[in-house]
């Protein structure tokens, strides 16, 4: 579903991508064509949703596809992670193998960094802030990047009030 880049020298020669990130409320996993029909149905149910969401702002993503184009996407990307020019990432349910969103970690032009987008379902809308957080986190972590451009997310309302 993105094309944002394509450096050889993405991440150092010794890097090895983590391929798991597991929180109480969602699990991250390298994407494949194994997750076609939970992937399909996740981003077709919530195309609007996706178009508001931070970093798919523009309007052309994600556009019309079908379930074979979708499972041949799912392979480039799969294949952008084995080769280290991009790194994937679905968002499956806790307990679960569905698919609730992705995140995309891919070269930024022009850059020694790294662009970052992610989205969820419509109907798991408030884990957008939280997976926000657990990747920005994440990568602040154990990423080799000089720079992470990754759109904010607005703060959740306060409790408090």
């Amino acid at each position: 579903m993105t094309d944002m880049g394509d450096r050889a020298t993405f991440v150092p020669e010794g890097f090895i991508p983590p391929d798991a990130l597991d929180t109480p409320s969602f699990r991250l996993t390298p994407l494949g064509p194994e997750h076609n029909a939970s992937d399909y149905a996740a981003w077709t149910g919530s195309r609007d949703h996706i178009r508001r969401t931070p970093g798919f702002t523009d309007g052309d993503r994600p556009g019309p596809m079908t379930i074979e184009e979708n499972r041949g996407d799912l392979v480039r990307h799969a294949n952008d992670f084995a080769a280290r020019k991009g790194f994937t990432y679905t968002v499956l349910a806790p307990t679960a193998d569905e698919v609730i969103g992705c995140v995309f970690i891919y070269p930024e032009r022009d850059s020694g960094g790294a662009f970052v987008s992610s989205w969820v379902r419509e109907q798991n809308a408030g884990l957008d802030g939280p997976l926000y957080r657990a990747v920005a986190d994440w990568l602040a972590r154990d990423r080799p990047f000089e720079h992470v451009g990754y759109d904010a997310r607005l703060p959740e309302p306060s409790s408090d009030a």
